[in-house]
């Protein structure tokens, strides 16, 4: 991926956005209504400041050129509506935003074509917007449409299109008419899976180009694969804006911790003992659960016994967020006074892909389950991702490796 420059191609500063729910008229008669405004005139202000809601508040950002943005966060948390005011489609309430270069957005469908014209007209025309001549949007014509596999259907106005032949073009035509700027919101979730590899393909194609790009995603490997930066927006407001192994972890941990993701477990009552606890003891990180290297890791299991265990059986499982078992292990033997116990783990490494995992641990006394535990929180793999660029050649382990290329020596020397 090509390094950003020093140059500033976005910048906003306190940008927020206060939209009005639409007020229920009271049921009753003319008469009634005109009785309650002359009671209380100000009742209808106060009614409309009551309806009035943030869905952006107080964001600051900057974009170099040829940076790769990322954001995320959940639905409705205000990344559409920073996108709608980068893209000039929606003024904001409160700040500003200065955008140098030309702007090419694919936010929603429906979004920057006439339905009356053809899917031809409609090239053009999106290519004059960005500032291009007729000659350049005709040199990329022909590819546009192959990209799109919209050949029997170009001439056809686009208001007879479905919803996926619409998103097609509209994802070729912002991506291939190379704007400076691009602004995408969610496409590469929609189609079937190999036009969404095909827009994977030509996003790679794009962010490796130097284009400066703002993507919403809620594929997180997406936004991993593609991005170098990330802003997550909690409820209108940034939480986090750092590198994207670290940001994107700190929205898994957020999304997996606890009872945040509805892992609440049902556990049988403790009788004779019960993990308690877990933790990464080495390397520490900002949080116990997260681990954000690649070297020497140890993991510390509490467990309280109340009754003695004397022929214990003890068994340890890590699986991802598929349940796809990574590893496990057992120990048999093993005898536990009452009181609490701390189980050590070391590894010389976790190299791990990226993302949510989690521990399961038991012990047994005889045949006689003491606990089971699917341990929260969930460990967050944060490591940089050492992976393949596509998403499908994307293994299970994380290992860093040394590449080079040595000329052989010559036959006869």
């Amino acid at each position: 991926m090509s390094p950003a420059s020093d140059r500033i191609a976005i910048h906003g500063e306190n940008l927020g956005k206060r939209y009005h729910r639409g007020l229920h008229a009271e049921r009753g008669l003319l008469r009634d209504s005109l009785s309650r405004l002359l009671r209380s005139p100000l009742s209808v202000f106060r009614r409309a400041r009551e309806e009035s809601f943030w869905a952006l508040r107080d964001v600051s950002l900057e974009v170099r050129e040829g940076e790769v943005l990322g954001l995320i966060g959940r639905n409705g948390a205000g990344k559409t509506t920073l996108l709608k005011i980068l893209s000039r489609i929606t003024r904001p309430t409160t700040g500003w935003a200065e955008i140098h270069g030309r702007v090419g957005s694919l936010l929603e469908v429906g979004t920057g074509f006439h339905p009356e014209l053809t899917g031809r007209e409609n090239t053009f025309l999106s290519g004059a917007i960005l500032g291009m001549g007729k000659a350049e949007i005709t040199r990329k014509f022909d590819e546009i449409v192959a990209f799109a596999e919209l050949e029997k259907f170009i001439d056809t106005p686009v208001k007879h299109y479905s919803s996926g032949m619409y998103v097609r073009l509209a994802f070729a035509v912002a991506a291939h008419l190379e704007p400076q700027i691009l602004l995408v919101d969610e496409v590469l979730a929609v189609g079937d899976i190999n036009f969404q590899k095909k827009c994977l393909g030509k996003m790679d194609d794009v962010a490796h180009a130097g284009r400066t790009v703002v993507l919403v995603s809620h594929q997180l490997n997406q936004i991993r694969r593609l991005c170098q930066r990330v802003l997550w927006i909690d409820s209108g407001e940034l939480r986090k804006n750092g590198p994207t192994h670290e940001v994107v972890s700190a929205y898994e941990s957020a999304m997996t911790s606890g009872d945040v993701n509805g892992h609440k477990q049902a556990r049988a009552p403790a009788i004779k003992g019960r993990f308690v606890r877990w933790e990464i003891v080495e390397p520490r990180a900002d949080s116990p659960h997260l681990l954000n290297t690649l070297g020497a890791v140890k993991m510390k299991f509490v467990v309280e016994v109340r009754e003695t265990v004397r022929i214990g059986h003890h068994g340890i499982a890590l699986r991802n967020i598929d349940g796809q078992l990574m590893w496990a292990w057992a120990a048999d033997g093993v005898e536990l006074p009452p009181g609490e116990h701390e189980f050590f783990y070391s590894f010389p490494t976790l190299p791990l892909r990226p993302g949510p995992y989690t521990w399961h641990v038991s012990l047994y006394d005889g045949s006689e389950p003491v606990d089971v535990w699917d341990c929260l929180p969930e460990m967050i793999i944060a490591t940089e991702v050492h992976q393949h660029p596509r998403d499908e050649w994307n293994g299970v382990l994380n290992v860093p490796c040394n590449f080079e290329i040595v000329e052989a020596t010559k036959v006869g020397k």
